[in-house]
């Protein structure tokens, strides 16, 4: 159900929320988080469809803030989304103009849910430090995605810089079948000490330099990555060589969608490795709360530790 409430104000809104759970049956009790995603072009729907997805796991509330025109006169057009058209969620859309759009903090507050953390999510349109933002001082978890920005690379050079935390990056998010596997591989014999590594991946994966950056930090041995040309790998992280007295360890993708695990004296594995859809890492993203503290270390001392060998 789709409800439009043009020029309306929070009260309003917030009574029509009430208004809709007791008529329509839709409740939320159970609700274990408010979800704002901001966005200055406008309804971005994909992030939308993935917050709507997310739901099944995270019931919540979600709000997106659209601030448009601020030279416009100062209006606030809403509309409610429940039911079949919000998954388990409710979906509040706030089209804000001029002045009006100028505190999105005051906009937001009235619509949270009482006792549950906040989090904030930025599809596209980021701010320079998203915890000093007027959302993002708000929220306890702070969603933003390189992968979405004008220059992804630079965007991953500067995270290290502007963390803080609670602080986390999809390109971050869109590493775990990667470390998942690399984990699992040096956790089988042979035991032997890894001595050297080598990330390598398409010039569109700002995850490229956060997967060599983990895996400095966590074996403390010099790490190596670099971009490959587009006609040689188009797209996400293309191979992770681990060096070992006894033989390479070898995770190529030789096409997108497959991987195979290469290692000495053991028959080559094919795996399925298809990239994350957003909805995957937004949901595991809302599985926890609280601050990731590896990422903060990865972004911070990791990146570091790989300028300084000359990665």
């Amino acid at each position: 159900m789709i409800i439009d409430l043009p020029d309306t104000n929070v009260s309003k809104l917030t009574k029509a929320l009430v208004s809709v759970r007791e008529e329509g049956g839709a409740v939320a009790l159970g609700r274990v988080l408010t979800l704002i995603i901001i966005s200055h072009h406008g309804v971005d729907e994909e992030a939308i469809e993935a917050a709507n997805d997310a739901s099944r796991e995270h019931p919540m509330r979600v709000i997106v803030l659209m601030e448009k025109d601020p030279d416009a006169e100062p209006r606030l057009d809403a509309q409610i989304r429940v039911g079949g058209d919000a998954g388990a969620s409710e979906v509040v859309l706030l089209h804000a103009y001029g002045p009006a759009g100028s505190n999105s903090e005051s906009l937001v507050t009235g619509l949270l849910l009482p006792d549950a953390p906040v989090v904030a999510w930025w599809p596209a349109d980021t701010p320079p430090v998203p915890s000093k933002s007027a959302i993002g001082r708000i929220a306890a978890r702070r969603i933003t995605d390189a992968g979405t920005q004008a220059d992804p690379h630079a965007w991953v050079a500067r995270l290290g810089s502007k963390y803080a935390p609670g602080d986390t990056d999809l390109a971050w998010t869109r590493l775990t079948r990667w470390r998942e596997q690399l984990a699992a591989v040096l956790d089988q014999p042979p035991y032997q000490t890894v001595l050297g590594a080598e990330v390598l991946g398409g010039a569109d994966s700002p995850s490229t330099p956060l997967l060599a950056a983990w895996l400095r930090l966590q074996l403390d041995v010099p790490v190596t990555w670099r971009y490959l040309d587009a006609a040689e790998w188009a797209s996400g992280i293309k191979s992770v060589r681990l060096n070992r007295e006894g033989g390479d360890i070898l995770l190529e993708r030789p096409v997108p969608g497959v991987a195979v695990l290469t290692q000495p004296d053991q028959p080559s594995h094919e795996l399925s490795f298809p990239r994350r859809s957003l909805r995957e890492c937004l949901a595991e993203e809302l599985r926890r709360l609280d601050a990731d503290l590896l990422y903060g270390r990865v972004i911070t001392e990791g990146s570091t530790l790989l300028e300084e060998t000359g990665a």
